[in-house]
């Protein structure tokens, strides 16, 4: 559960400094809140690694998701465009996260029925 809430906050992170980028053209001082979020939303997602969960896993989620995510609140926030197709990519793009997501849990399903044994394991004492 940790390593899920950890790869949330560095999504927010990210999405976040990327809408702060969007803001600063007119706020300059928000480039800090840009630095600030990128660097903790990478520093967050080194620890979904460390936590455990797989690399092509924790970024896929974490791209596609601060994608549509910045798409969705940057047409709220900015009145940046969210047309129809737009919806339809991001609906893919969060079906596509999905897909990655419950192969790695199929693989890591298959992985451990199939885990060799130890040398230890098995043999008589």
């Amino acid at each position: 559960m940790r390593k899920w809430l950890l790869l949330a906050a560095a999504i927010l992170l990210e999405v976040t400094a990327t809408l702060s980028l969007r803001g600063a053209l007119d706020h300059p001082a928000l480039y800090v809140l840009v630095a600030v979020g990128y660097v903790g939303s990478f520093t967050v997602l080194a620890l979904v690694l460390r936590a455990g969960l797989a690399l092509g896993v924790a970024y896929g989620i974490w791209g596609a998701s601060g994608v549509a995510l910045t798409a969705i609140l940057a047409a709220l926030f900015f009145g940046d465009p969210l047309t129809g197709v737009m919806g339809i990519g991001v609906a893919l793009v969060i079906g596509g996260v999905l897909c990655v997501e419950l192969g790695a849990q199929s693989a890591q399903s298959a992985g451990s029925a199939r885990a060799p044994r130890s040398h230890d394991e098995g043999a008589p004492s």
